[in-house]
């Protein structure tokens, strides 16, 4: 299989509508989102939670049953198996959820029944874990292939390992400075992959 015919990707604010379900789970547990909560990346102060506390709902929340059901982003579901189906791309994923097992497992589950068999290769790091090193393995094996994130930083990472990175727009990134193709949805994707 040519490497051209890889893309590897985050998972949340990518794949799945993470960002949505947390909001509603931690409605759940009593919190509400502050004002202008949607141009703030960090899950933690869009509840005006400090660093440490926000840090500890996200991994209850990741290591929750609600993560074995989060939905697509957007247009995700048809444009990636489109991209599966009809011209042969696989996925390899890249995401910072937990290092619980049973977690991973949910999580496996949940893009499987969402996106069928179109994964190759999953890569599972701790809760807000930086990508840099995992990237950087990912890098060697896959060089040259697209990498989509939500997170600019991660982006600029990928892009150190000679990634072609793509930007998933989201209010909390809109205004960040970086010169990466930005995608508001998968369509924007699909375009850029079958134009070259």
């Amino acid at each position: 299989m040519s490497k051209k015919k890889v893309i590897v990707c985050d998972v949340d604010g990518v794949l799945l509508n993470w960002e949505d379900a947390f909001q509603v789970w931690m409605e759940h547990q009593g919190f509400e989102r502050i004002k202008g909560h949607q141009f703030i990346y960090n899950a933690a102060k869009q509840f005006g939670l400090d660093a440490k506390e926000g840090k500890k709902w996200v991994r209850l929340f990741n290591q929750s049953a609600a993560i074995g059901f989060l939905p697509p982003l957007r247009d995700a579901q048809e444009i990636v198996k489109l991209l599966n189906k009809n011209y042969g791309y696989r996925f390899v994923i890249c995401s910072s959820l937990s290092k619980d097992k049973d977690a991973q497992e949910l999580r496996i589950r949940n893009l499987e029944k969402i996106f069928g068999n179109v994964f190759d290769e999953h890569v599972y790091l701790d809760t807000g874990a930086d990508k840099d090193a995992a990237l950087y393995k990912l890098g060697k094996k896959y060089r040259g292939c697209l990498w989509v994130e939500d997170k600019v930083e991660n982006a600029f990472a990928g892009a150190k390992v000679d990634f072609e990175s793509i930007v998933m727009e989201h209010g909390y990134n809109m205004n960040d400075e970086h010169e990466f193709f930005v995608a508001k949805k998968w369509e924007d994707i699909f375009l850029k992959v079958i134009k070259g």
